[in-house]
């Protein structure tokens, strides 16, 4: 089980063989890498699932391989034009995921009552980014997850981490491929990629080398890997632009086949994967991230994440609220309206329009 979606294994991948799964997808959500929040929102993964599958089937057809193998319905694997219900669940096949290692004795699981906030930063060990033990890629061959999420970014939206990265000095401009330091707001002239960690407890951004590096590519596997990120953007830029979104930014993640041949996991393209814009306004889980900023519960773990990257849940003592209900509706309503609009199609009945939806949902932001 995943904080969105649930994975049931129908037949397990080895080192030599790809195996089989479903992804079951749930109207659960999460935002700062917390896991379950205390709201479910109707039909969402009904809509991602919609979307996800829109989007993998275009780029079969277009030559790019991915592990989608059909959405589910009566038990039957089946392409979505071929279905007459909602699906909430597609048929994938599987890779292994191999996880990096800490040093030993780093790893200590502590309840979230057993020590006060200010004995936490003296007795919990401090375990700095980077720490990780990679190394168990260098043997593996195929048929594996690669342990990194590529993200593209088209804009660069007020509060994008680009900004506080830069601010810092773990970015430069050069390494945006930029002259001048860019702005809120700011459409990049060509796609910027980057690379966050996958298997971490914290996604931690990396460099291209330490990209390639850690995952064992070769430089023919890696400028693969940007080419076909690059197709994938544009696409997913072209469906969004037909019903007015803007594509700002999105991630994608790839495995290695039975054949070490690159081949897209997980989902694409989504709500949840992009952040999407309408008019400037978000069209995303960013409305929950947006609403949870200004609480306790998000300080608290910003205070949290400053003091341990491993074990900062641990020292969050406030919990998240439950989201406003007719903000929880208008989340709801929303992806519901981009599944019916991407792909042309009315999967939910008597759902508004994107306009109208986020007309409301700008009275809460």
């Amino acid at each position: 089980m995943g904080s969105v979606k649930d994975l049931t294994i129908i037949e397990a991948p080895d080192k030599e063989r790809s195996g089989r799964g479903r992804f079951f997808f749930s109207d659960r959500y999460s935002v700062f890498d917390w896991g379950k929040m205390p709201d479910d929102i109707q039909n969402k993964g009904a809509s991602l699932c919609i979307i996800s599958a829109y989007l993998l089937e275009k780029l079969e057809e277009m030559g790019i391989k991915t592990h989608y193998l059909g959405v589910v319905e009566d038990n039957e694997v089946k392409k979505l034009m071929d279905i007459k219900t909602i699906p909430t669940s597609m048929e994938v096949s599987l890779v292994r995921v191999i996880k990096p290692q800490l040093p030993d004795g780093r790893i200590r699981l502590i309840r979230r009552n057993d020590l006060i906030p200010s004995l936490i930063r003296v007795i919990i060990p401090q375990v700095p980014y980077g720490c990780y033990d990679y190394s168990c890629y260098n043997h593996e061959q195929a048929n594996f997850l690669i342990p990194l999420e590529v993200i593209y970014r088209n804009y660069l939206p007020e509060g994008s981490s680009v900004f506080k990265r830069l601010s810092d000095g773990q970015l430069t401009i050069k390494d945006m491929g930029l002259t001048v330091h860019p702005v809120p707001g700011q459409k990049l002239d060509n796609p910027m990629l980057d690379f966050s960690t996958k298997l971490e407890t914290i996604d931690r951004y990396i460099n291209p080398k330490e990209a390639k590096t850690i995952a064992g590519l070769s430089e023919h596997e890696f400028q693969e890997i940007l080419r076909i990120t690059g197709v994938i953007d544009n696409l997913i830029s072209e469906e969004t632009c037909k019903i007015g979104l803007v594509n700002e930014d999105g991630k994608v993640e790839f495995g290695f086949d039975a054949d070490r041949q690159l081949i897209l996991v997980d989902v694409l393209g989504t709500p949840d994967e992009c952040r999407f814009t309408f008019e400037g306004l978000p069209v995303s889980k960013e409305v929950a991230r947006i609403f949870y900023r200004n609480t306790a519960w998000f300080r608290d773990i910003e205070k949290a994440k400053k003091m341990s990257s491993i074990y900062w849940k641990e020292m969050v003592y406030v919990m998240p609220e439950p989201l406003p209900s007719r903000l929880c509706e208008l989340i709801s309503m929303l992806y519901q309206a981009v599944a019916n609009e991407m792909t042309g199609r009315v999967w939910f009945n008597g759902v508004p329009g994107l306009r109208e939806i986020l007309k409301e949902i700008k009275l809460f932001l």
